[in-house]
């Protein structure tokens, strides 16, 4: 199935200039949404083996969990600063228009537990960069990133150098 036909854009939103690119049309089309979950199984199997899975706030959330229960792995929530009920440790990061701060429980990742993280967008790399620094904070080990999208023009990947990083569909 041809995914990237099956995505919406959407002009100006949040900001002038901005091409949007939204997945809900993936989501809402039962066999779309069941081959970007295959998808992301199968690049998953191409990592190896890993323990966790961790998932930016929010839609990081949407492909993450569902994978995670596919495969029999735990799944780990990276939410937005004070958005988590128990001690956490943060990360800040760069966005095209400021900066935000990420946070994970403090008890999510074992030392040595090998992750995955799962997330809708590579785009700068910056969410991806703060979920590395979380999960190597925690003494994980981040063994691959998967994507559903990935805005090549934007250079994120070179921001992953070192780190096995593959994507569903690419712009």
């Amino acid at each position: 199935m041809d995914l990237k036909s099956k995505l919406r854009h959407v002009m100006d939103f949040p900001k002038e200039g901005i091409d949007f690119i939204d997945i809900t049309t993936v989501l809402q089309d039962p066999e779309a949404f069941q081959c970007c979950m295959d998808s992301f199984k199968e690049l998953a199997d191409q990592i190896g083996d890993f323990d966790m899975i961790v998932g930016s706030e929010s839609r990081g959330f949407i492909f993450g969990a569902p994978l995670a229960y596919k495969m029999g792995k735990g799944f780990v929530p990276v939410r937005k600063k004070g958005k988590l009920p128990y001690k956490t440790i943060s990360a800040e990061y760069d966005l095209e228009y400021g900066t935000d701060i990420l946070e994970i429980h403090a008890d999510a990742i074992k030392p040595g537990q090998n992750v995955l993280i799962v997330d809708d967008l590579l785009a700068t790399g910056g969410t991806s960069q703060a979920n590395i620094r979380l999960i190597e904070q925690l003494g994980g080990k981040v063994v691959g990133l998967i994507y559903f999208i990935e805005l090549k023009m934007l250079n994120g990947r070179e921001k992953l150098n070192g780190y096995k990083v593959s994507s569903i569909v690419e712009f």
